[in-house]
């Protein structure tokens, strides 16, 4: 379990939890995610924004709805402007992605299982992994390039796929987590969406609607 940011590099990282866990179950589990519900992390206020929007991190559909959890509305009856929602969250997770694609693509040793003597050490092969990623980001401009990653065609407003996808397996589906959300985590997503269909729209998204993207 990771957080990534816009640079495509590893914040947070969680390894070692129980496989049959849901993915909702192990971030429950995270100090990460402690510290998010208890209001803990400091982030920022919302007087720091222009249209007073909570301070979100982003997940799919296998991930609990909270104030400060985005996830994308359920595909069952989508309004249109639900659908721009759900375009420019997924347009925004492509990132985190991009990232695992990526550690996947360079790192090999993530394809097969991973056998060593004591288990416990495997969740050190996987952080320094993440480290080094981070490290290889900052530093060497040979590991990674724009092409590396999924990029949209602002001209032919088409998804054009990064390098990592020719060199890697098909990543795993996330299983869903199952949850009512409190009214104030429905009306916060609402007032990210109000927004990604007003002051905050950009100018291509129709069109990405149009060709089936969302």
């Amino acid at each position: 379990m990771a957080l990534v940011n816009s640079n495509y590099e590893f914040i947070f990282v969680d390894v070692g939890k129980n496989g049959r866990l849901s993915d909702g179950g192990v971030i429950e589990s995270t100090e990460f995610y402690h510290k998010l519900m208890n209001g803990q992390l400091n982030l920022p206020d919302n007087s720091f924004t222009d249209n007073n929007l909570n301070f979100v991190f982003l997940g799919d559909d296998a991930f609990p709805l909270q104030e400060h959890f985005l996830k994308p509305y359920p595909q069952r009856d989508l309004s249109y402007e639900n659908r721009i929602f759900n375009y420019r969250l997924s347009r925004a997770r492509n990132v985190s992605e991009n990232a695992f694609g990526l550690i996947a693509a360079r790192f090999r040793i993530l394809h097969v299982p991973i056998h060593m003597r004591y288990p416990e050490n495997i969740s050190y092969v996987v952080l320094a992994i993440c480290s080094l990623h981070n490290f290889l980001r900052k530093r060497d401009t040979s590991y990674s390039t724009s092409a590396s990653f999924d990029q949209e065609n602002m001209a032919t407003r088409e998804l054009q796929l990064g390098e990592w996808r020719k060199n890697t397996a098909e990543m795993t589906n996330l299983r869903s987590f199952r949850r009512t959300a409190t009214t104030a985590a429905k009306d916060n997503r609402n007032n990210y969406r109000d927004f990604f269909n007003s002051d905050g729209s950009v100018d291509w998204q129709d069109e990405m609607l149009a060709k089936g993207k969302a």
